[in-house]
């Protein structure tokens, strides 16, 4: 058992969500089962030792630094850092683990519930440990923002809003990259801030919330959120066109995990979703039915079959080419956000394949290369895929076509597997395919459905760099 696992272990937590201790100490929780509440300095202290002897490497974690040539949109002079003041912030927070088999099971005591997630193979310590993680970082948030004499509202998804977003001068999350998702599915344009802080950086990377370090250093955070010591980062989402007959089909919603099973990311967007804009015109080519679709990307768009056995026939044009046929297991369409998740992951070169590489270019060449050299052959694999990465400001996406069929690779009417475009257009030969918004939300793409991918100024998303946590990196695109 880890050392500080061992301390975490006794603790669990009643169903008002506050943290507590071992059943038999006495305190002021209503909850009999687990009466010792912990305040919010003893959760961050705890907090910060797991992370200071397990984590060291993650407190030093910085974010890239997204400022480079033709990249950032310069922010006019009234959105200057320094008079971001906010007086109203709406910290969305993620439903933990274990909050949701409470939900699932409300009619169980806590040793019946224990029981029936031992029985299903579940580990109902280590259940409580990251919901004790979690729920420490959202009370300490909370609590500094409202040191701070800024007015706050705690919500979960089922409350994530319009009225609530339109009460908030911020949107904070308290969670992972999901949870960050989730929040900005709903901001619609680029004047409303959002804040991420990762709740618990010992399982989650939370590559869009703030450097992971600030889920000790809550305090300083906020402070240099305060004091205009950030700079807004804009990242460009995709806004989505779809021109067809069947485009306002309701959505389907993916469940990847079981955590997400009756949450549903999207649900409350349902009068939003199911909007048929009768006042938008139809396609001028064709007199066929447009639609915007109401939710941007801010990672990626994947068209392609449902099942991924199955090849997606699909007619791609980058930019003003003309329209190619392709055969493939689909396309992504990602931002410079999502360049170092799906995308980068299906791009990547592994150090297998590029120390078989440099041994054929060796061996053809007759270059002395050292293809053996581990050292060496990490260098170049790093070099390569740090390529991969773009800025989240830049106004072009990455396209990446999956599993190309072609029958050379040399053939002049294939589109390169991998590139940037501004615009992307595609038209589905597809029987069974879908539309993917951020691997949560699903759109019919079938024979003949149209889908226009663009990246417009408006639809960026307001996000902050912390000044002191950027680390130099030069995009290749």
């Amino acid at each position: 058992m880890k050392p500080e696992y061992s301390v975490l272990s006794r603790v669990c937590a009643c169903r008002s969500g506050l943290v507590c201790g071992p059943p038999g100490r006495t305190s002021g929780c209503s909850s009999s089962r687990s009466p010792l509440l912990y305040s919010g300095a003893m959760t961050m202290n705890l907090l910060k030792s797991v992370f200071t002897h397990r984590n060291a490497k993650i407190l030093k974690t910085a974010m890239m630094c997204d400022c480079h040539r033709g990249c950032a949109m310069v922010s006019p002079p009234h959105l200057d850092p320094a008079a971001f003041k906010p007086q109203k912030v709406l910290i969305l927070t993620k439903l933990s683990r274990y909050e949701f088999e409470r939900r699932r099971h409300p009619e169980l005591t806590e040793k019946e519930l224990e029981k029936c997630l031992r029985l299903r193979g579940s580990d109902y310590n280590n259940l409580l440990y990251h919901h004790y993680i979690h729920k420490g970082v959202e009370n300490t948030v909370n609590s500094v923002f409202t040191a701070a004499g800024i007015e706050t509202r705690v919500v979960y998804r089922f409350d994530y809003t319009d009225p609530n977003i339109e009460w908030a001068d911020a949107i904070v999350t308290t969670g992972g990259d999901g949870t960050f998702l989730l929040a900005a599915s709903r901001i619609l344009d680029r004047n409303k801030p959002l804040i991420g802080f990762n709740s618990d950086p010992t399982r989650s990377k939370g590559q869009l919330c703030l450097p992971q370090k600030y889920s000790v250093e809550v305090q300083e955070a906020v402070d240099k959120l305060l004091k205009g010591k950030f700079r807004w980062t804009f990242r460009r989402r995709i806004r989505v066109t779809l021109i067809g007959d069947d485009i306002f089909k309701p959505p389907v919603e993916l469940h990847n995990q079981q955590l997400q099973y009756h949450e549903y990311r999207y649900l409350d967007m349902e009068p939003q979703l199911r909007n048929v804009q009768e006042d938008m015109p139809p396609c001028s080519e064709t007199g066929m039915a447009r639609r915007v679709l109401p939710v941007l990307a801010l990672n990626e768009v994947f068209i392609g079959e449902c099942v991924s056995a199955r090849v997606s026939y699909l007619e791609l044009s980058m930019d003003s080419m003309s329209p190619i046929k392709q055969k493939c297991s689909g396309l992504i369409a990602s931002t410079g956000t999502g360049s170092t998740s799906w995308t980068y992951n299906v791009n990547k070169l592994t150090e297998q394949n590029m120390e078989e590489i440099l041994t054929i270019v060796k061996e053809e060449t007759g270059y002395k290369i050292r293809d053996t050299d581990e050292k060496f052959v990490s260098k170049i694999t790093e070099i390569f895929n740090q390529m991969l990465i773009t800025s989240p400001e830049a106004p072009r996406m990455v396209y990446t076509i999956r599993d190309q069929l072609v029958s050379s690779p040399l053939r002049s009417e294939c589109i390169k597997p991998r590139g940037v475009a501004k615009s992307i257009g595609v038209r589905s030969r597809c029987f069974d395919a879908s539309l993917v918004i951020d691997g949560g939300l699903s759109f019919t793409f079938n024979d003949g459905t149209r889908a226009l991918l663009e990246i417009h100024d408006e639809d960026a998303l307001r996000t902050v760099t912390l000044h002191g946590d950027v680390t130099e990196v030069v995009f290749k695109h």
